[in-house]
C-alpha cells in the first residue's frame, strides 16, 4: 500500500496497523502528519517498544491497552483534571493556590499523563507499575501519579512563577527517583481509594 518503506520506525508501521484495523486509515495520497490522537499512540508505541522485544508482541500489547484503555475510560479521562485538583487540594493546599494564582494549573501537562498514560514521561521501568494499575481496572492511578509529582516537586514548583516555567518542568521531570514516585503515588492510591476498590 506504500505506506512504510524499509526505513520507517516500528512505531508508525504500529500506527499504520492500527488505522487499518481501526478502519480509519487514509489513501496514501492523502495522508497528514500524526494528529494529537496519532502523537498519543505513537507515544506509547515507544514505551511499549522499549519494554517488549518481540514486534509481534509490542503491537498486540499497544492495540489492547489502548483499546481496553479508551473503551474502559474514555469517558473518565476528561475527569481527571479536576479530580487532579480535589485530591491536591486535600494533601497541599497551598501549591493548588500557587498553581491556580500562577495560571499554571489550567495548563499542566493532562495530555502527557492523562491520555498517554506517562509515556515518554515516567522511564519504562516506572511506567510498567503504573500501566500494570491501569491495565488491571484503575484509571485514578494516573492522577495519583501526577498528584504525586507535583508533591514531590513542590518547593520547585513554589518557586517558579510563569506557567509556561511549569509545564516546561513538568513534562522533563529529572528521570532518578521516579521509582520512588510511582511507589508514593500507589500509597496515595490506596489510601483515598482503598486496596480492593478499583475505582475509576
Amino acid at each position: 500500500m506504500r505506506y512504510i518503506n524499509a526505513s520507517t520506525p516500528f512505531t508508525h508501521v504500529y500506527l499504520r496497523m492500527f488505522q487499518l484495523e481501526s478502519q480509519v486509515l487514509q489513501r496514501s495520497s492523502e495522508t497528514t502528519p500524526p494528529d494529537e490522537e496519532n502523537e498519543d499512540f505513537l507515544s506509547i508505541s515507544r514505551a511499549m517498544e522499549e519494554i517488549v522485544d518481540d514486534p509481534i508482541d509490542c503491537y498486540w500489547l499497544i492495540k489492547c491497552f489502548i483499546n481496553q484503555f479508551h473503551t474502559k475510560f474514555g469517558d473518565s479521562i476528561p475527569h481527571l483534571p479536576k479530580s487532579l485538583e480535589h485530591y491536591l487540594s486535600q494533601e497541599e493546599p497551598r501549591l493548588l493556590s500557587h498553581l491556580k494564582n500562577t495560571g499554571a494549573l489550567a495548563q499542566l501537562p493532562y495530555g502527557l499523563w492523562f491520555r498517554r498514560c506517562f509515556a515518554g514521561c515516567l522511564p519504562e521501568s516506572s511506567l510498567q507499575r503504573v500501566w500494570d494499575k491501569v491495565i488491571s481496572g484503575s484509571c485514578k492511578i494516573l492522577v495519583f501519579v501526577a498528584l504525586e509529582i507535583l508533591l514531590s516537586y513542590k518547593i520547585m514548583l513554589m518557586g517558579i512563577n510563569r506557567p509556561d516555567g511549569t509545564v516546561k518542568f513538568l513534562c522533563n521531570i529529572p528521570q532518578e527517583n521516579t521509582d520512588a514516585i510511582v511507589t508514593k503515588a500507589i500509597d496515595l492510591w490506596h489510601k483515598y481509594c482503598g486496596a480492593l476498590v478499583h475505582a475509576v
